[in-house]
């Protein structure tokens, strides 16, 4: 038998093998399926599977998309309509007066900025403590770096209740510098930074650079400074704008710390400005001023919905 023989043996065998592979492969995926492959060739099987299909399609559309109109048309309704028939369209005809209440006498336009305000420090500062605490216990990988990680995963397993009245105390005397930090936004920035999910998830990603590229970059002379910022920042872009999404939506929809630290109503986001002013608000303005606070992250949702189903893809693998 010659070498052209053998090889072409060789070759028939291979493919022989792949062809088993995914055959079997197909077969395995048929049987963990619900309904056999055999009975997806049957009209009525096939027929009912895409109208059970449709069917919870439009109940899941149903369920996300019908508060959200409904609550619109409540927003340029009137109050008497809202109370008669909360599920009729405008029997009173169309009132564009409540985003007026609530954008002039209201001035929600102030609260939105103090969100976005809080959304953007919260985001900046848990990036910076995260990240460089990640590159501390990734990369540089100091020889109390395993008891320091493992504590942060402890806190991981402690309810958020229970660390409020620390917390709260040591916002309003901040120890070594005996200063208080009640009624600014470093009250909500600083403890928003210290999130224990975000260092897990960044020394995770952090765990994945190669070290070749680490260790090229220090024989080149690059000290640890240079190292962060030159090599691990760029290639760590995606879970950067990971990080900087979870914790604006996580500053976003807070509510009863920044009720506690923020009592002054000159820096008081959305979600505790609207509580406080809804019993002097007709019930139609309310609405609006609801409206105009779940557009927001409708939108950025909508702009960066790439980011948030990688954030919570990356949450999931890190929960599993």
């Amino acid at each position: 038998m010659t070498d052209l023989d053998i090889r072409e043996e060789t070759t028939a065998t291979v493919q022989d093998r792949r062809f088993w592979r995914r055959s079997r492969g197909s077969e395995d995926e048929a049987g963990r399926s619900a309904v056999s492959w055999g009975d997806r060739k049957d009209p009525r099987v096939r027929w009912t599977l895409r109208v059970a299909q449709l069917l919870v399609l439009a109940g899941l559309v149903v369920a996300a998309v019908f508060p959200i109109v409904w609550l619109a048309k409540a927003s340029i309704s009137t109050t008497g309509d809202l109370i008669r028939d909360p599920l009729a369209w405008w029997p009173s005809g169309i009132d564009l007066s409540n985003y007026d209440v609530v954008w002039n006498e209201l001035g929600i336009a102030k609260y939105l900025l103090n969100t976005l305000w809080l959304a953007l420090g919260s985001a900046a500062v848990t990036l910076v403590v995260c990240v460089t605490g990640a590159y501390c216990l990734s990369i540089l990988r100091p020889r109390w770096g395993a008891v320091v990680y493992w504590a942060v995963l402890a806190t991981l397993f402690i309810p958020g209740v229970i660390s409020l009245v620390p917390l709260y105390l040591t916002v309003l005397d901040l120890p070594g510098l005996g200063i208080s930090l009640l009624n600014t936004m470093w009250a909500v920035w600083l403890p928003a930074g210290a999130s224990a999910f975000s260092l897990v998830l960044a020394k995770r990603f952090f765990d994945s650079i190669p070290r070749e590229l680490i260790e090229a970059a220090r024989i080149d002379g690059a000290g640890p400074v240079r190292v962060l910022w030159s090599v691990v920042i760029p290639l760590s872009r995606p879970i950067l704008s990971v990080l900087a999404l979870l914790a604006c939506v996580s500053a976003y929809k807070e509510y009863l710390w920044p009720l506690l630290v923020l009592q002054d109503p000159n820096v008081q986001p959305i979600s505790v400005a609207l509580p406080r002013v809804e019993p002097s608000l007709e019930y139609s303005a309310m609405m609006a001023a609801l409206f105009l606070s779940l557009i927001i992250p409708i939108v950025l949702f909508l702009i960066f919905q790439r980011q948030f189903l990688r954030s919570v893809g990356m949450a999931n693998g890190i929960k599993g």
